[in-house]
């Protein structure tokens, strides 16, 4: 509490609050510390210059942006935004993509991991919640525990996703398809092409140069510590968005071409002393055309798109682990750095970062159970390309939470430019400066990274600032959508 009322009491309070509203109220901003100027190209006259030692702290504020909500809910919130423009605009057209995209077929598909070994979990039936495992009442397993569950647990109950039998689980294949589920899914789009092309008569290359496949997806962690990937998929012509595919290539055509894909793909893994595992999808397979609108029946682009855009901001902490690496930065967790392999000399060959231990994690049983197997894993030869320890934190997946192809709409990176071009085409206009991008200017900057996050007492202060910038920009979301319905 004295740290909180130095800082408001502080000469440069004003200043600095201003700072932390511009980043969005970020959770960990970074401190830069430098200057830049911006000249006149044909004379070399200074226009402006801006140099932080004239800032009260001696640092200027930007936001970390970071995806993750768990880590800095300002700047995921800015990340969920854009991913939800950039799956919208290859529904319903902007940002570059024609409108007609709308009339393409599409589906959203969902594909899962297989079952290793049963968990709690929450079923609903005809809007009643059913028992978690009825059928087998009086069954217990090798190692005496029942494999039955007669709860309906609440949707809190944290025994969800945990083994009823940790013992009888398949941890190592688990965290093996865990590590592969990238592969898995590459190995997928290039099986739906070639089902697409079967189910249409026509050799592979005959059916690429008259229908061009796109897609967006997003892993999202499911209670049990395995990911299962949402999925746009889209039917183009040959150029992309921008032109039809030909009358037969239709929604009929892809719902059929994605179950019998999705069976046929398989990864072997590394043989080992745990012999070679095959790996496949799980059964439980969704596909759901999407339509026009937001009053019909179904599945529609506004409700698809805010989903995945929701999913693109969870990690693996939403199944009962961290969100930050274990594994020690210099040796990547193998214990052993330098050209001579000797032991490293930060972690003392653990492979873990300082101070943590894997016990002492403040993670579910299941979880640590399972960053134990990365552990182990990890350091085994065969799957020393798995990177299991680096990503023991993520359960050992090790894939991209979202992907696009190329053609499927905008890029996060051309959303950011726009965003970042319009905030310097305003602060060109406030300082009488020519816009960004004139030829007649040069910007010349020396930037130094200074530290990083805030003190107890600045913290207490920036979370306020972000709830009230959050409650602004919902204000001014929910009155934008007034506007668009009264129009």
């Amino acid at each position: 509490m004295a740290e909180l009322v130095s800082v408001v009491n502080d000469p440069g309070f004003e200043r600095w609050r201003s700072m932390v509203a511009a980043t969005g109220g970020c959770s960990n901003p970074i401190h830069l510390a430098g200057e830049s100027m911006v000249l006149d190209s044909a004379t070399g006259e200074v226009l402006h210059t801006y140099d932080t030692s004239a800032e009260p702290s001696g640092y200027l504020l930007v936001a970390c942006g970071n995806r993750r909500s768990s880590v800095c809910p300002s700047c995921s919130e800015i990340y969920r935004a854009d991913t939800f423009q950039l799956i919208r605009a290859g529904l319903s057209g902007g940002k570059g993509v024609p409108g007609s995209v709308s009339a393409h077929p599409r589906v959203f598909a969902t594909l899962t991991a297989p079952s290793f070994g049963p968990v709690h979990t929450r079923r609903e039936k005809n809007g009643r919640v059913r028992a978690c495992r009825p059928r087998a009442r009086d069954k217990v397993c090798e190692h005496g525990r029942p494999v039955g569950c007669h709860q309906a647990h609440d949707p809190r109950d944290e025994r969800l996703g945990q083994p009823l039998c940790p013992e009888c689980y398949d941890y190592a294949g688990a965290v093996l398809w865990q590590a592969h589920a990238g592969v898995l899914w590459h190995r997928f789009t290039l099986a739906m092409r070639q089902e697409l092309a079967a189910l249409a008569g026509m050799s592979r290359r005959a059916f690429n140069s008259r229908v061009r496949v796109s897609f967006a997806k997003v892993a999202e962690y499911q209670r049990r510590g395995l990911v299962h990937f949402h999925a746009v998929i889209r039917l183009d012509g040959p150029d992309g968005a921008s032109e039809p595919p030909p009358d037969w290539a239709d929604v009929r055509l892809l719902v059929a071409a994605i179950p019998a894909a999705a069976s046929r793909v398989e990864v072997d893994t590394p043989e080992s002393a745990l012999g070679v595992r095959r790996l496949v999808w799980g059964d439980q397979l969704d596909i759901r055309p999407i339509i026009l609108g937001t009053t019909l029946e179904g599945v529609n682009e506004t409700a698809v798109a805010g989903y995945i855009a929701k999913y693109a901001t969870k990690g693996a902490e939403a199944s009962g682990t961290v969100d930050y690496r274990l594994s020690c930065g210099p040796c990547k967790g193998s214990g052993r750095t330098g050209r001579l392999r000797g032991v490293c000399g930060r972690c003392a060959g653990t492979g873990l970062k300082p101070g943590l231990h894997l016990d002492l994690l403040p993670v579910t049983e299941h979880a640590r159970r399972m960053i134990a197997v990365c552990w182990e894993l990890g350091a085994r030869r065969e799957f020393a390309d798995l990177r299991l320890r680096p990503w023991a934190h993520m359960l050992g997946f090790r894939g991209h939470f979202s992907t696009k192809s190329r053609h499927y709409s905008t890029t996060l990176g051309d959303l950011r430019g726009a965003r970042g071009d319009h905030r310097a085409q305003e602060a060109r206009a406030r300082l009488g400066l020519p816009a960004p991008g004139d030829d007649t200017t040069l910007v010349m900057g020396h930037w130094r990274f200074a530290g990083s996050g805030y003190t107890p007492g600045e913290a207490i202060l920036a979370e306020s600032i972000r709830q009230r910038v959050a409650t602004a920009r919902a204000i001014e979301s929910e009155r934008a959508g007034r506007d668009g319905e009264a129009r």
